[in-house]
């Protein structure tokens, strides 16, 4: 977990300005420390340099827009995240061991591998099938409480134990749990993913770890299952339902919003929240 709050506001940062050249300097100028200094906080909080970190999210977040934007070029992309195709084709192949164009021809399948599970192969159903159970809503922004995870969402079970324990005077009636989810764990390797996990909290809750996440309008697909399924649905709909749609997913992150939790048959009832323009 992450917990210092400056590097946490220092990952806000870089997350809305990925598509800009940020230099280390910028983030350190943005929380008001010498680089030389942030850059030691920052590694021993994410156990990444800052430039690493940026670069890495650079090659995670253009793969992932390969994935989804199939009428968008690859030189386009590219150029979104400060590369010249020459330079993006080549940073991308280092860090993925494969070129962009042929990881794009690679996706967009009826099935691929399970990163949690390596030896299973997961299906998807149909992009009819799909657009069935998914509605379209406008969603309200959301005062939360979070903690921010750099790892593997395995340990997501025991970091959801530990957090609602350490805040389970907060809860009410109407409380939600979310998660926030930055990486596709298909993409990004699997130990580095980033997440909040997050309770919606009273507005006035003077915690220093509370933020606002941003509503607006949301593809929303319920889904009804075991969890290790979750991973299996939402790869569904960004493999297969979002490339077919006419719809584009904007700058915001996905949601996954609990709606029921059944923890000793690990099934639940949760709404994933795509957001779209």
């Amino acid at each position: 977990m992450i917990t210092n709050e400056l590097v946490n506001k220092s990952i806000d940062y870089i997350m809305r300005h990925l598509d800009e050249e940020i230099s280390i300097e910028d983030v350190a100028n943005y929380c008001h420390f010498s680089k030389y200094y942030f850059s030691r906080v920052f590694k021993a909080e994410t156990g990444e340099s800052i430039y690493g970190f940026i670069k890495r999210l650079k090659m995670d977040q253009s793969a992932l827009r390969l994935k989804i934007e199939k009428c968008k070029s690859i030189t386009d992309i590219g150029f979104d995240y400060g590369y010249s195709p020459s330079n993006y084709s080549s940073a991308f192949k280092k860090h993925h061991s494969i070129s962009p164009a042929e990881f794009r021809k690679g996706v967009n399948g009826i099935c691929v591998s399970h990163p949690f599970y390596p030896d299973k192969l997961v299906r998807f159903q149909s992009f009819e099938e799909y657009d069935q159970q998914i509605v379209i809503q406008k969603l309200n922004d959301f005062v939360v409480i979070y903690e921010r995870h750099i790892g593997n969402y395995i340990e997501l079970g025991k970091n959801w134990c530990d957090f609602t324990e350490k805040y389970k005077d907060y809860f009410k009636e109407d409380t939600l749990l979310i998660e926030r989810s930055y990486d596709d764990p298909s993409i990004s390797s699997v130990e580095q993913c980033l997440y909040d996990i997050c309770m919606t909290v009273d507005k006035k809750c003077l915690l220093d770890n509370v933020t606002t996440i941003q509503g607006g309008k949301f593809a929303v697909y319920r889904f009804e299952g075991l969890i290790q399924e979750i991973f299996v649905a939402f790869q569904g709909i960004f493999n297969i339902w979002l490339p077919n749609s006419d719809y584009e997913m904007d700058e915001r992150y996905g949601l996954d919003i609990y709606r029921a939790v059944d923890r000793e048959n690990m099934h639940v009832v949760m709404d994933l929240c795509i957001p779209i323009k």
